[in-house]
C-alpha cells in the first residue's frame, strides 16, 4: 500500500549565488526538455534561445528579473531547489511569466502551481494589471496549469516570427 506523499513545497524568492545558480541549471534544463520534444520545438528554442543568445540571458537573470519590477523565485523540496519561476516588467501595467519550470524529481507535488500563484500575487502586490506569458503547444500540463488559475488565451503580445507562431499560445490573467 502506498502512503501519500507529506513533502511540502516552499516557495520563497531566490537569494543569494547558490539559489541563483541553483535557477541558471534549471534553466538550462528546461532548454534542454524543450529541445527533446521534437524537432520542430529544437527548432523554436533555436529562434528564441540560440545558444550565445540564452548564455547571455543566464549571465543577466537577477537584473533583469530585479525587485522591484520582476522577480525570481525557487521551489524547495526537502530542502532543494527543484523549481523556479520568474517574471519581469514588459510595460507599466505589464508583467510578464518566463521559464517557469519543475525538474523531474521535483513534479508532482504542487510545486509548478505554486510558483505560478505566488508569481501572479507578486504581480498584484507590485500593482500591475495584467499579468501575460507564452508556452508551446505541446506543453499541455503548462496549458492545464494556466488554465484552472484563471489565465485567459489571448493572442500574442509581442512580435513574434510567422514560423514560431503555429507552435505557441498565449495567455493573460487580468489582476
Amino acid at each position: 500500500m502506498q502512503t501519500p506523499d507529506t513533502a511540502v513545497i516552499t516557495i520563497r524568492p531566490a537569494d543569494g549565488p547558490g539559489d541563483l545558480a541553483a535557477v541558471r541549471a534549471l534553466c538550462w534544463d528546461y532548454r534542454a526538455h524543450l529541445r527533446s520534444i521534437s524537432t520542430s520545438e529544437a527548432e523554436l528554442v533555436a529562434t528564441f534561445y540560440p545558444e550565445a543568445k540564452y548564455h547571455a540571458l543566464m549571465d543577466t537573470l537577477e537584473s533583469v528579473h530585479a525587485r522591484p519590477t520582476g522577480t525570481i523565485l525557487v521551489a524547495e523540496l526537502h530542502g532543494n531547489v527543484v523549481g523556479c519561476g520568474m517574471s519581469h516588467a514588459l510595460d507599466e501595467r505589464t508583467s510578464e511569466i518566463k521559464r517557469l519550470f519543475v525538474a523531474p524529481h521535483g513534479r508532482g507535488h504542487g510545486a509548478a502551481k505554486g510558483l505560478m500563484t505566488a508569481l501572479l500575487q507578486q504581480a498584484r502586490t507590485d500593482g500591475f494589471a495584467r499579468v501575460v506569458l507564452d508556452t508551446s503547444r505541446s506543453l499541455t500540463a503548462a496549458r492545464a496549469l494556466y488554465t484552472s488559475l484563471g489565465m485567459a488565451e489571448r493572442g500574442p503580445y509581442q512580435d513574434i516570427p510567422d514560423n514560431a507562431l503555429a507552435q505557441l499560445l498565449f495567455f493573460e490573467a487580468t489582476l
